[in-house]
């Protein structure tokens, strides 16, 4: 993820589960059907397993309850502290998207949630083309995201924000990196891998990609 939000989530380490799972503060709408959204994802995963983004493991643990080899990575030292409360027996390792060194097991899911907009596009393209080299021929990508269908969209869900009073969220979509459908679909095309796309909630995609 981008370096300038880790202090973000070190600090956020803490109350994240809150925020995630239940009641109502700025982010609800876009963690509706949050237990749904991992579910998915965990579905969609094959055995051996790379999750980028772990944070405290909420993902993690439906993959390991489903019975996949998974290796964690996660930038944030608060947030596999947080983790590995939960997950004593999980391998998480620092690093990043674009930064990790090559698991010695056969990789045929990359999985993450809430988590590759924190890059930039081309870091999001540099994260990609190592993907090429570490996912299995026939393995997948299982992305859950915020997305929006087009640039209108996007500046509706600011306007909203401010319209609520949700300056955390005003803050977010203005600083980090939201791709529209279009331009997320042309980052994957442009890095090899073919990609769909299912809606979750108001504001998380559901993305699927496979080697083009």
């Amino acid at each position: 993820m981008g370096k300038e939000f880790l202090p973000v989530f070190d600090e956020w380490a803490i109350t994240y589960d809150r925020t995630v799972q239940g009641g109502e503060n700025e982010y609800s709408a876009f963690f509706e059907n949050y237990e749904e959204i991992l579910t998915a994802v965990a579905e969609k995963a094959q055995d051996g397993v790379l999750e980028f983004g772990v944070g405290t493991g909420n993902l993690t643990i439906k993959l390991l309850d489903r019975g996949l080899t998974v290796i964690g990575v996660d930038p944030s030292p608060a947030m596999r502290a947080q983790a590995s409360k939960k997950l004593s027996q999980a391998v998480i390792v620092d690093g990043d998207f674009d930064r990790y060194e090559e698991p010695i097991i056969k990789i045929n899911s990359i999985v993450s949630t809430y988590a590759f907009h924190h890059l930039t596009a081309e870091s999001k393209k540099i994260a990609l083309a190592k993907f090429k080299h570490t996912l299995s021929p026939d393995g997948n990508i299982v992305f859950a995201d915020v997305l929006f269908e087009n640039e209108a969209a996007y500046q509706q869900a600011i306007n909203d924000a401010q319209e609520q009073q949700h300056l955390n969220v005003v803050r977010d979509l203005t600083e980090e990196y939201y791709e529209t459908l279009a331009s997320m679909t042309s980052i994957f095309e442009d890095s090899g891998f073919k990609a769909t796309f299912t809606q979750k909630n108001q504001y998380v995609w559901l993305l699927e990609a496979v080697h083009a």
